[in-house]
């Protein structure tokens, strides 16, 4: 969350999460195909991408990491005429997609994850595929083609639930179409690896670790990972049968280069987790040091920063949502609550008070079978907003609500002073080296979850010693 707070941009953009999870395009212009459609759509898009991803992340170690595989991979692929333009995002999200035109991204949360040189390399490789294979385009026609399908069988159909399982059946034909998309890029990238010379094992080996950092941020292991057939993806398990098939067809494990140590000694020092503007998320708190502001949630709510608002949710359905306002233009904290930016507000519910020597105000809505805690917190000319959501709302609701707004706070100088970013920092193991031993030096993580933590960041089994030598990454601050 930026001290400034600025609406988030419409962007018809989706990622695609290691190796393709998400479309890879922006809105394309409907209508018939011209040269140099592709470069005018990716020029277009860029500066909104850049701009919603917070920016474009300068590090020269992570920017040779990056650039050392690109003339491999392009030398490699399927169009060696292509150009690229690869950009690294300044967003902890762990995330890599495409636009028309030869436009790449990653995100140094992704760099983060990596743990050697071709595991990027795979991740470039299928993001090249898209763009060889012009998947972009494809995909804007098929879209055109589905809402205009959608709307024959609505017209032509009379029976209403024939229609529907008409659409239904529609939507999983045009689904699987953006599969077939990715699972092609998937095994163009593995053979585009391996011809430039890396593991083409990388792939199904990232696929892995990224996984499981989904299953450490969800923090809820009962949840059944049933895929969503209308998804235009396939499931993780899928996609890693295939990447190591591909693999398979190549040669046995153990070929290409990987790369390590000279990887992780290039993104040594880098940025790790929140930007510096966008405020630190330590465990169950957020702290931010230009606002001089800090709250903390309830046990069993995961935390989630972003430029536009700080996002929390727990295992029980509760969604927080917090963000600031300029409330200048209000005489009171109630006249603003009751100004109309909440649908559903129960005006007997709005009560102005203090939370640790501020002026608040809090209040309840209820709309569209959600029950909303709402709390404005002002400090000069901003109301920093908390809105809790759920649709059961019951006493640890309530709590919970109550636990986090009275939480909010002032830092203190000595406070601002001390909290510092979180860098990446590569050491070599010494004999004896455990990943529990070397997991109490982590930072920015609760204690419990160091371990697990420090295994999924370096693809290590938290129960083995680690040979002697092995660079592995701290996160310190």
């Amino acid at each position: 969350m930026r001290a400034v707070f600025v609406a988030g941009l419409s962007l018809t953009l989706a990622s695609c999460q290691l190796l393709g999870d998400g479309t890879s395009v922006g809105t394309v212009t409907p209508g018939t195909l011209r040269p140099g459609l592709t470069n005018d759509i990716g020029a277009r898009e860029h500066p909104r991408v850049v701009a919603t991803y917070g920016g474009v992340y300068k590090d020269p170690g992570a920017e040779r990491a990056v650039a050392s595989v690109v003339g491999r991979l392009v030398a490699a692929s399927d169009d060696p005429s292509q150009s690229y333009k690869i950009t690294i995002l300044n967003s902890p999200a762990i995330n890599a997609f495409a636009l028309p035109g030869g436009y790449l991204y990653v995100t140094r949360g992704l760099l983060a994850l990596a743990n050697d040189t071709s595991e990027v390399a795979a991740v470039l490789a299928h993001e090249m595929a898209h763009v060889t294979a012009n998947h972009a385009i494809k995909r804007q026609q098929r879209a055109e083609a589905k809402q205009l399908a959608n709307k024959v069988l609505t017209d032509v159909v009379q029976d209403s639930e024939e229609a529907r399982k008409a659409i239904v059946s529609s939507q999983l034909s045009f689904a699987r179409f953006s599969q077939v998309q990715e699972l092609e890029a998937d095994a163009i990238g593995v053979k585009t690896l391996a011809k430039a010379g890396f593991d083409p094992y990388a792939a199904a080996r990232f696929l892995r670790s990224m996984a499981a950092y989904a299953r450490y941020q969800s923090a809820d292991s009962s949840s059944s990972g049933a895929p969503d057939f209308l998804s235009s993806h396939p499931s993780t398990p899928e996609r890693l049968q295939i990447a190591v098939r591909s693999a398979r067809q190549i040669g046995a494990p153990g070929i290409g280069e990987r790369d390590r140590d000279r990887y992780l000694t290039q993104i040594n020092g880098m940025l790790y987790g929140d930007d510096p503007l966008e405020g630190f998320v330590r465990g169950r708190s957020f702290l931010h040091k230009a606002l001089g502001i800090g709250f903390t949630v309830p046990k069993g709510y995961i935390l989630e920063n972003s430029t536009e608002a700080v996002l929390a949710s727990n295992g029980d359905g509760t969604a927080i949502r917090f963000d600031g306002a300029d409330v200048s233009g209000y005489s009171s904290l109630a006249d603003y609550m009751n100004s109309g930016w909440i649908n559903g507000l129960l005006p007997e519910s709005v009560r102005e008070t203090t939370i640790n020597g501020l002026p608040a105000v809090t209040g309840a809505a209820i709309t569209q079978g959600w029950s909303f805690r709402i709390s404005v917190v002002r400090i000069g000319r901003t109301g920093y907003r908390f809105i809790f959501a759920s649709r059961s709302p019951n006493q640890g609701f309530d709590d919970d609500f109550r636990e986090t707004v009275d939480s909010f706070r002032q830092l203190t100088p000595t406070e601002r002073a001390r909290l510092q970013s979180l860098r990446i920092k590569v050491v070599k193991t010494k004999a004896g080296d455990t990943p529990r031993k070397l997991a109490i030096g982590m930072s920015g993580v609760e204690p419990s979850r160091r371990l697990e933590f420090f295994s999924i960041l370096n693809d290590l089994n938290r129960n083995k010693v680690i040979p002697a030598g092995t660079a592995v990454k701290l996160v310190v601050d």
